[in-house]
C-alpha cells in the first residue's frame, strides 16, 4: 500500500533507537530514547494552509531532525510511521 499525505504533511520512518550507550552499556527497551532523527518516505504537495502559501522544502530520502513528541503514529503494512508538518522539523542533515 502507498500513502500520500496532503497539503504541508510528510511522513516519515524513524531510527532505531541506541540499544548501546556511548559506554557500552547495553540499554533495556524501557531505557531507549525515542529517536529524533527519521527518514522522509513521503511528502505532500504543499499550497495553501490557512491562508498561507506553503512551499514544500523536503523531499522523499532527506533525513530529519524533530521535536521528540510530535506527529501523529501509525502502523502501515507491519512498519511503524509518523505524520508530521513540515513546519514541525526542527533541522534537515546533510551527509
Amino acid at each position: 500500500m502507498k500513502i500520500q499525505p496532503l497539503f504541508d504533511r510528510i511522513v516519515v520512518k524513524q531510527q532505531e533507537a541506541q540499544k548501546v550507550t556511548l559506554g557500552g552499556i547495553i540499554l533495556a527497551d524501557a531505557e531507549k530514547d525515542r529517536p529524533q532523527i527519521a527518514e522522509v518516505i513521503a511528502v505532500g504537495k504543499g499550497g495553501v494552509v490557512d491562508g498561507h502559501e506553503i512551499v514544500m522544502q523536503l523531499k522523499v530520502g532527506d533525513k530529519i531532525i524533530y521535536p521528540k513528541y510530535a506527529g501523529n503514529e501509525f502502523k502501515l503494512d507491519g512498519q511503524d510511521y509518523i505524520i508530521l508538518r513540515q513546519s514541525d522539523v526542527l533541522a534537515k542533515l546533510d551527509d
